[in-house]
Order: structure tokens, then sequence, then C-alpha cells
């Protein structure tokens, strides 16, 4: 397991979202695919990727996933690793990369929270200009710790582990 990593400030430069240059004929996933019926199409990728779109898996966790307090938050995870050791056990090693992300999206999420006002990095109204860090909800923070802690232990899941090198190294 590793350690939260620092969330001091840093300097900002001047960035637009990257959802506003999005290839869409190039994302690897696809909302009409069912990933349980045909776990070959899909593709571990990069961090949280293809998380709210790999059904029926999204659906199945969606409602597992909250931050809102660290009371919430530690119910959620807990729910959403348990999740993941099911889909393990059952061998569906997409259903448990997709638990690991959510639990790796509700970290991302709840720390977006603590470091801005509502969540929102970018703002419209300049442009899509990086908005201030610092200005957002500590007890964010708390949450984002808690999920940190699932997410990693799902990371050090030596089953899982060995699955996804594998899978990385047949599929993607």
């Amino acid at each position: 397991m590793g350690h939260m990593p620092n969330e001091q400030p840093r300097t900002t430069t001047p960035r637009t979202p990257s959802y506003l240059n999005f290839d869409k004929a190039s994302y690897a996933w696809d909302p009409e695919t069912d990933y349980r019926q045909h776990p070959e199409l899909y593709r571990v990728g990069k961090g949280e990727q293809g998380v709210l779109i790999c059904e029926p898996y999204k659906s199945e966790l969606v409602p597992l996933w909250r931050f809102r307090t660290p009371e919430i938050a530690e119910d959620s995870s807990r729910r959403i690793l348990a999740q993941f050791h099911v889909y393990l056990k059952r061998g569906e090693f997409v259903g448990a990369d997709m638990a690991r992300k959510f639990l790796q999206m509700g970290y991302t999420r709840a720390r977006r929270y603590a470091n801005y006002k509502g969540g929102r990095k970018y703002d419209k109204a300049s442009g899509h200009a990086l908005l201030e860090r610092g200005t957002g909800d500590p007890i964010k923070a708390e949450s984002a710790a808690v999920f940190y802690k699932k997410w990693q232990e799902a990371e050090a899941e030596p089953a899982y582990a060995e699955k996804k090198a594998n899978w990385k190294k047949a599929i993607g």
C-alpha cells in the first residue's frame, strides 16, 4: 500500500479541460456493449477510463458510490470493496477492475471537492480557466482518505494484481 499523494497547492498554468478535444472515435469503451457477455472487449486503460460506460458493472456499482461525508464514504467504499471481492470470486476480472475504478474515482472526486468549491475545477465564464485550489470542502478530504485506503487495498489484492497484469498483457 502506498501513501496519500501530497496535496500541497501547486503552481497552476492556464489549460483547458481534456474533454474539449475528446476524440470519441478512438475511445476504447462502448456504452452499447455488455462487458459481462463480452469481457474480451474490455480494456483496463489508465486510471478511471470507462468507469461510467461499461455495463452492466456501471449500473451495479453507481448505486453504491457516495462520498458526501466520511461516514457515507466508509459505508460506500466498504460495499464497493465487497463487490470487488464478489467479482473476483466469480472470475469476473472486468467487474473487479470496474469496482477498483469506482474506489479510485471516490478518491479523485472527493479530492476535487476538497480542492475546489463545488468540485468545479474549471470556470466556464472565463474561458475554462483553471480555478484556484484550496477553496473546497475540508470534509471531502476525509472522504477521499477513506476511499484511498480501500482503493489501495483492492490494488494490493494478489489475485487481482495477477489478473490485471495478465489482462493488460493479453488484451490491453
